[in-house]
């Protein structure tokens, strides 16, 4: 009979605690073994190592689903708003307010031009209008005293005194006030239009930010005189982007007007974005058409650039209805894709056969059918027919 090695280990130590208490032991004769509890749960470790232990398990079910195959098409990020902003009257730059990589807001002042001249252009339009109603209560007034004096020879009509040559003179020097009092209301609007434009123009001696984003570049110094139009700054919008992709021309077709698609931006999670539009020109040479996508809200951070890689996933064909099982539960044992069931208790080892993926599951295309459970966690360790339990319901 063999003596396992801790019943011999608890012998040893029984001879060598009688030594120590002065010789009173008994002597142990042969190799018996002692047994107990200690040996029992040796014993239990030994038969786990042999596979008879049952084993925790994290288990999925094999489902159905409506799946779309997709492919990958590079993309790019599209700024919405972005250009170069000109001064629009001229003039000598004073100063320049901003740097490249500076972020404004709608309204901040990035550069200024020289405003004396413009402010004595506008002082000398204002003075011009104050000369205008100065002019048109004067002929006002002219229109009033004709007026009045017609009215007088209107009441002498039937005296003796009454001249008829004198009536027609008043009637026509009224018409004539009349006339110059009208001339001075025109002559006071081109006067208020005028301070008006120079007014305007001396607003626009700031050059200001027609819509929030970040300089990226600045192409005017201090000292320069700019024409009207000339460029001032490169403006760009990053914080309201869309995704521009050249996609081939074949895919199109599904790619309808709110349709959703997936995307990743320098390997960030997947995202999802809406087509807004595939315009309706292809390219001959690429054989492709230029589709733009709008990201859900959020999803594109004010630190993107313009012309950023995107990587887009498209549908490839219509969607269908698949049975799919996660990709934790496949194995691959002898060259062979393989996966534990999860039946009766027991790890029941079957062969599979997969086709493409769908996120982190895998179509079946044999091998399991909806509501079959398979192993996703353990599954490394076991072994055919094995005993396991759900880790979900041994909690």
């Amino acid at each position: 009979m063999a003596v396992p090695t801790f019943a011999f280990n608890i012998a040893v130590r029984t001879c060598a605690r009688a030594v120590l208490l002065g010789g009173l032991g008994v002597v142990i004769a042969g190799t018996m073994p002692i047994y107990g509890p200690a040996y029992a749960q040796e014993k239990k470790h030994d038969d786990a190592e042999d596979g008879d232990q049952v084993a925790l398990v994290g288990v999925d079910t094999v489902i159905r689903e409506r799946a779309r195959q997709t492919v990958p098409v590079i993309g790019r990020l599209v700024a919405q708003q972005s250009g170069v902003v000109s001064v629009l009257i001229k003039g000598v730059v004073a100063k320049i307010s901003v740097r490249v990589g500076d972020r404004v807001a709608p309204g901040d002042v990035m550069a200024r031009l020289r405003p004396n001249s413009l402010k004595w252009s506008r002082d000398l339009r204002a003075a011009e209008v104050e000369s205008a109603k100065a002019s048109l209560e004067n002929a006002k007034t002219q229109a009033s005293l004709r007026r009045q004096e017609l009215k007088r020879l209107e009441n002498l009509k039937k005296s003796a005194a009454f001249s008829v040559a004198r009536f027609e003179d008043a009637q026509k020097e009224l018409a004539k006030a009349q006339s110059d009092a009208a001339r001075a209301v025109a002559e006071l609007a081109v006067a208020t239009a005028n301070v008006n434009l120079a007014q305007i123009d001396l607003d626009n001696a700031d050059v200001k930010a027609p819509y929030a984003g970040v300089v990226s570049a600045v192409h005017t110094e201090i000292g320069t005189y700019l024409n009207t139009g000339q460029s001032v700054v490169t403006l760009v919008d990053d914080a309201n982007m869309e995704i521009e992709a050249d996609v081939p021309a074949h895919r199109t077709p599904g790619l309808l007007a709110g349709t959703k698609v997936h995307f990743t931006t320098n390997g960030s999670p997947q995202h999802v974005a809406t087509v807004r539009a595939a315009v309706p020109q292809g390219n001959p040479l690429t054989r492709t058409r230029t589709v733009r996508f709008v990201p859900a809200p959020g999803t594109i951070t004010s630190g993107s650039a313009a012309n950023q890689t995107v990587s887009i996933l498209i549908p490839a064909g219509p969607a269908r209805d698949v049975v799919t099982v996660h990709k934790d539960a496949i194995l691959n044992k002898a060259g062979k894709r393989v996966v534990f069931i999860f039946q009766d208790g027991k790890a029941k080892l079957r062969p599979v056969n997969l086709g493409e993926a769908v996120g982190t599951r895998f179509i079946v295309m044999s091998g399991l059918k909806p509501g079959d459970s398979v192993v996703v966690r353990g599954n490394e360790r076991l072994t055919p027919d094995q005993d396991i339990q759900d880790n979900a319901s041994s909690q």
